[in-house]
C-alpha cells in the first residue's frame, strides 16, 4: 500500500520561510517522479513543482520559480519542498504526488499516488 505523507506546514509571516516534506511508503521511491501541488480555498489544484526519480531534472510553475526548490533524498524516501520570502497568495493546502512517468511531469493526471496535504498559512 503505498503510502504519502507530508509534514512541515504551518501559519508562517509574510517572508517567513518553511520546508515541507514527503515521505513515501509502499513504492520503488527512486523509479518514481515526486510532484507538490497546492490547492487554495475556492481555486482549482495547481502544480508548484516536480523532480525527476534520479533528479536530473525539475519543474516549477512560473508563480514559485526562484522561489521553490524542490529536492528529493531516495535514501531517505522522501521528497522536500523549500519554500522562501513567503507571500500571503502562496497559503494553500500542499499536496506531494508520485508518477512512474519519467522526467518532471506537471500535470494532476500523470500522478497515481496523492497524500493528504499540509495546510500553508501565510499571514501579511
Amino acid at each position: 500500500q503505498v503510502q504519502l505523507v507530508e509534514s512541515g506546514g504551518g501559519l508562517v509571516q509574510a517572508g517567513d520561510s518553511l520546508r515541507l516534506a514527503c515521505a513515501a511508503s509502499g513504492l520503488a521511491f527512486n523509479n518514481y517522479a515526486m510532484g507538490w501541488f497546492r490547492q487554495a480555498p475556492g481555486k482549482e489544484r495547481e502544480f508548484v513543482a516536480a523532480i525527476s526519480p534520479r533528479a536530473s531534472s525539475t519543474s516549477y510553475a512560473d508563480s514559485v520559480k526562484d522561489q521553490f526548490t524542490i529536492s528529493r533524498d531516495n535514501a531517505r524516501n522522501t521528497v522536500y519542498l523549500q519554500m522562501n520570502s513567503l507571500k500571503p497568495e502562496d497559503t494553500a493546502v500542499y499536496s506531494c504526488a508520485a508518477s512512474i512517468q519519467s522526467g518532471s511531469p506537471v500535470r494532476p493526471s500523470s500522478y497515481g499516488h496523492w497524500g493528504r496535504g499540509t495546510q500553508v498559512t501565510v499571514s501579511s
